[in-house]
C-alpha cells in the first residue's frame, strides 16, 4: 500500500474532514501519514539494520493499521501522544517487540534531551566538565580566563531560561535542530540587540556621557581614536554582536586637520622660513595620524568586554581622497603590516574593510590607486583587508555601507527628511533555518520539500517576531551608550520607546540559512554545480526566503532580511543532529559539516573566477548578509595575482575576503601554513609549536582567530584545520591562476 493510499485509503475515508495533529508545543498541523511511516521505518532500521522484503511488507501493514485506527477513532485533531500510543500498540500486536522497543527508546531519548535543554543543573555540569561543545562554541573566547568562565556560566543560565521564554514550538524547533535561535545565552533572557554601525560622527559632534564622565567633542585625532576605543568597548558590552566604525578615514580626517592647524601655528611661531611651514605641519600631522591609528589598533586588541572577549570590531575605509583621509588609510595598512609587539604578530581585530570604487582607487589612473596597492600587499601578508565593491554594494543593498561586524548588511533607509541614514542602525537578531534537513525529510520529492519549507518558514517567522518584541521591551536606561548617548544615532530620553529606533525598516531582523549546497545535492547529487536545473533550485530556495521576508516586512513594518549565516559551530551542529537522524548520506551528512551560506563545495577546485561567477547570483536574494571567499597559497611574492581577483570581483560581487596562509615561526623565520598536530600547530620547517615563538592565524567565518593562543582548543587542531575551509566557504586555487586565465 502506498503512502498516497494511506492518506485516503478508501472513498468513504476521503470524504471525512481532514484530520489534524496537535503537537506538544501547541501547534496544529495537517495529518501526514508519511511522517508516521518514516518514524516506524527508522525504528525498523534501528532494530534490524538492512530491511528485507518481509520487513518492508510488515512495516507497510503496521503503518496502514495505525493510520486507519487514527482516522476511525478521531475527529478533527489527534494529539501526538495518541499517535505514538497507536504505533506502539500495532507494533506489539504484530509481534515486532524489538522494533517497538527501538521506537519507544527513541521517543524517551527525545523527551530526555528536551528536558535537559532547560535543566540548569545539567547545563552548569556541562561547563564544569569542560564539554567541548560549550567551551569551544566561540573561537575567540578563551575558556581558561576567569571573566570568560563567568560569562559562559551566565550564558548557560541564559540559554536555559531563554528556552523557557521562547514560544513552545520555537523552543522545540531549536532543540530538535529544525532551526537555530542564535545567541540564546544573551537573548531573549535580556532584551539586547545584536550588531550595529556605531554613529561615531554624531557622538563626536555632540559629545556623550560614559560612566561618570561627560565626554566633549575631540580636538585632535589622538583624542578621537582614544574615544573610539572606549565607545567600542562600551557598545560591545551593551549588545552581543559585532560593531563597525564605517568610513573611519573620512570620520577622522577633520580631527587630523585640527592637528595640522595646530602645527601650522607652531611653525609660524618657531620657524622663520614661511616656505617650510606646510612641510613641517604635514610631517608632524602624519606622525600624529600614525601614532593615533597605532594606539587604536593596540587598544582594540587589548580590550576585554563584559562578555569575556575582545570586541568583534570592523573598520571601513578607502573612500576618502583628501590628504588627511589618505594618510589615515595608509597608516591603517602600514600598522597592520607591521604587526603587534616586537615579533610583529598579526592583529586579530579590527577586521579591515577596504572599499574599492571606480574613479577613486580601482584603476592605475585613479588618485588613490597607491593605497589600493598597499591594501593588496597587506592582504597577502595579514589576510585583511577584505574588500567592498562600492557599486555592487549600492546595487544589492540600496546604498553604500560597510557590514555590521562580520557580514550583516543594513538596507537603504531614509529618514523623514529624505536623507539616507546608515550610522546608528542595528540588527535585532538572527534565526537560522536548517535547509539540508528539509531536503532529507522530503526524500526526493520536491513537492514535499516546498511544503516542508513553508512549514519551517512559519516557525522562523514566529521566532524572529518574538526577537523583535523582546527587543522592544528594553528601556533606554538598559544601555545608555546605545539609546541615550548617540551610538544608535537618534538620542532618546529615558522615558522614550526604544521601538522608535527599530520600526519602519530602520533596524533589520535576519532570517539565516545554511546548507544550500546540500539541498541541491539531495536532489541532483554532489557534483551539481554545472547543472542548470540544480542551480535554479538553489536560487529558487533563496528567492522563496526573500519573498517571505518581504511579505513579513510589509505586514509588520520591521525589515526582515535574508542572511547568509556565518556558522562557526552550526555547520557541525546541524550536520551532527541530522546524521543521528538520517544516518550517513553521501555528500550531505557524511562530510561532518554543512556548507556555509551559498558557497561553492569546498572539496572542489574551481578557479577564483569560476567560484565568483558561480556565487554572484545569490546575494541579490540574501542582501541582509553575505560574503565571498577565495583561498590562495602563499601570495607574498605575487600580489598582482590577488589584485587581478579583486578587479574581476568588482562588478560581480559586493564583499570579498582573502584566505591565504600567514602563519609565522619566529624561531626559524618560516612564513606560510603550519601543520596541525595533536598538541597544536607546528612549523613545517623546524617543528616549533610554542605559541610564544610562533603565530598561527586562521579565518573562522567572518573573523580571524588564533587557535595556537587558545588552550581551550588544544587537542582539536586537526579538526580546526579541516574545518577552516568549510567554515569560511573557501576553495583552493593556484597562485598563477588569475594571470594565466585572464592576462592580468
Amino acid at each position: 500500500m502506498s503512502i498516497t493510499d494511506l492518506d485516503a485509503p478508501a472513498t468513504e475515508a476521503s470524504a471525512r474532514p481532514t484530520l489534524a495533529v496537535t503537537k506538544r508545543d501547541g501547534r496544529t498541523l495537517t495529518f501526514d501519514a508519511d511522517r508516521i511511516r518514516a518514524a516506524i521505518h527508522k525504528a525498523y532500521v534501528a532494530a534490524h539494520g538492512t530491511l528485507t522484503p518481509v520487513h518492508e511488507s510488515t512495516l507497510a501493514s503496521v503503518t496502514a493499521r495505525v493510520v486507519d485506527e487514527l482516522r476511525t477513532s478521531h475527529v478533527g485533531a489527534v494529539k501526538i501522544y495518541e499517535i505514538q500510543s497507536a504505533v506502539e500498540h500495532e507494533l506489539l500486536e504484530a509481534g515486532e517487540y524489538d522494533v517497538a522497543r527501538a521506537y519507544i527508546d527513541y521517543r524517551v531519548q527525545r523527551d530526555f534531551k528536551r528536558a535537559k535543554a532547560t535543566d540548569l543543573n545539567h547545563t552548569i555540569t556541562t561547563l564544569l566538565e569542560k564539554d567541548q561543545a560549550v567551551v569551544n562554541e566561540n573561537a575567540n573566547k578563551d575558556a581558561d580566563v576567569f571573566n570568560t568562565q563567568r560569562d559562559l556560566t551566565a550564558g548557560l543560565v541564559g540559554k536555559a531560561v531563554g528556552l523557557r521564554m521562547l514560544p513552545a514550538h520555537v523552543a522545540n524547533a531549536h532543540t530538535k535542530g529544525d532551526i537555530h535561535f542564535h545567541d540564546l545565552d544573551y537573548q531573549p533572557y535580556a532584551p539586547m540587540t545584536n550588531c550595529c554601525l556605531i554613529d561615531i560622527p554624531e557622538m563626536f559632534e555632540h559629545g556623550f556621557r560614559m560612566g561618570n564622565a561627560e565626554i566633549e567633542p575631540p580636538r585632535s585625532i589622538q583624542t578621537a581614536t582614544a574615544q573610539i576605543a572606549q565607545i567600542i568597548a562600551n557598545v560591545s558590552s551593551s549588545q552581543y554582536g559585532g560593531c563597525t566604525v564605517d568610513r573611519i578615514d573620512e570620520v577622522l580626517a577633520p580631527y587630523a586637520e585640527l592637528n595640522y592647524d595646530k602645527h601650522i601655528a607652531e611653525a609660524v611661531q618657531w620657524i622663520a622660513d614661511a616656505d617650510q611651514h606646510e612641510a613641517y605641519a604635514r610631517e608632524r600631522t602624519s606622525k600624529d595620524i600614525y601614532d593615533a591609528m597605532q594606539s587604536l589598533e593596540y587598544e582594540i586588541n587589548t580590550l576585554f568586554t563584559s562578555n569575556g572577549q575582545t570586541p568583534f570590531t570592523s573598520v571601513g575605509f578607502g573612500l576618502g581622497t583628501t590628504w588627511y583621509a589618505r594618510e589615515i588609510q595608509r597608516a591603517i595598512l602600514q600598522i597592520r603590516l607591521r604587526g603587534l609587539g616586537k615579533e610583529g604578530r598579526t592583529a586579530i581585530f579590527p577586521k579591515l574593510l577596504f572599499t574599492l570604487r571606480r574613479g577613486v582607487n580601482l584603476e592605475a589612473t585613479d588618485p588613490n590607486y597607491d593605497i589600493k596597492e598597499l591594501a593588496v600587499e597587506c592582504a597577502t601578508k595579514r589576510m585583511y583587508p577584505d574588500i567592498l565593491s562600492y557599486d555592487k554594494i549600492v546595487e544589492l543593498t540600496g546604498s553604500f555601507k560597510a557590514p555590521m561586524g562580520c557580514r550583516s548588511f543594513l538596507q537603504g533607509w531614509e529618514d523623514a527628511n529624505g536623507n539616507d541614514v546608515v550610522n546608528g542602525r542595528m540588527n535585532l537578531g538572527v534565526v537560522t533555518l536548517n535547509l539540508p534537513r528539509i531536503a532529507l525529510e522530503a526524500d526526493g520529492s520536491l513537492e514535499a520539500f516546498w511544503r516542508l519549507l513553508d512549514e519551517r518558514l512559519e516557525i522562523v517567522h514566529d521566532a524572529l517576531a518574538f526577537r523583535v518584541e523582546r527587543c522592544k521591551e528594553a528601556v533606554p536606561a538598559n544601555a545608555p551608550i546605545l539609546y541615550v548617548h548617540g551610538a544608535f544615532g537618534q538620542r532618546l530620553a529615558v522615558e522614550d520607546n526604544v521601538d522608535d529606533l527599530f520600526r519602519n525598516g530602520r533596524a533589520t531582523i535576519s532570517m539565516g540559512y545554511i546548507g544550500l549546497y546540500e539541498v541541491a545535492a539531495a536532489f541532483f547529487g554532489g557534483a551539481w554545480e554545472n547543472n542548470p536545473d540544480a542551480k535554479e533550485l538553489t536560487l529558487a530556495v533563496l528567492q522563496k526566503l526573500a519573498t517571505s521576508a518581504a511579505q513579513w516586512k510589509a505586514e509588520s513594518g520591521y525589515h526582515y532580511s535574508v542572511y547568509s549565516t556565518p556558522s562557526e559551530s552550526l555547520t557541525d551542529r546541524f550536520c551532527r543532529m541530522d546524521r543521528e537522524r538520517f544516518g550517513s548520506v553521501a555528500d550531505i551528512t557524511d562530510k561532518d559539516y554543512y556548507t556555509n551560506s551559498f558557497h561553492y563545495d569546498v572539496r572542489k577546485n574551481p578557479s577564483p573566477f569560476e567560484k565568483l561567477d558561480f556565487e554572484a547570483d545569490y546575494p541579490r536574494y540574501a542582501s541582509g548578509g553575505f560574503i565571498h571567499y577565495v583561498e590562495y597559497p602563499v601570495m607574498r611574492t605575487n600580489p598582482k595575482a590577488l589584485e587581478a581577483v579583486w578587479d574581476y570581483a568588482y562588478d560581480r560581487v559586493g564583499y570579498l575576503g582573502t584566505n591565504t596562509p600567514i602563519d609565522q615561526c619566529y624561531a626559524c623565520g618560516y612564513a606560510g601554513d603550519f601543520d596541525p598536530t595533536a598538541r597544536g600547530f607546528a612549523c613545517p620547517a623546524c617543528g616549533n609549536d610554542d605559541p610564544r615563538t610562533c603565530d598561527v592565524v586562521k579565518r573562522t567565518c567572518g573573523y580571524l582567530g588564533n587557535p595556537q593562543q587558545r588552550p581551550m582548543v588544544h587537542g582539536r587542531h586537526e579538526e580546526i584545520a579541516a574545518r577552516v575551509k568549510h567554515m569560511a566557504g573557501t576553495v583552493h586555487v593556484e597562485t598563477g591562476a588569475p594571470e594565466s586565465r585572464h592576462g592580468a
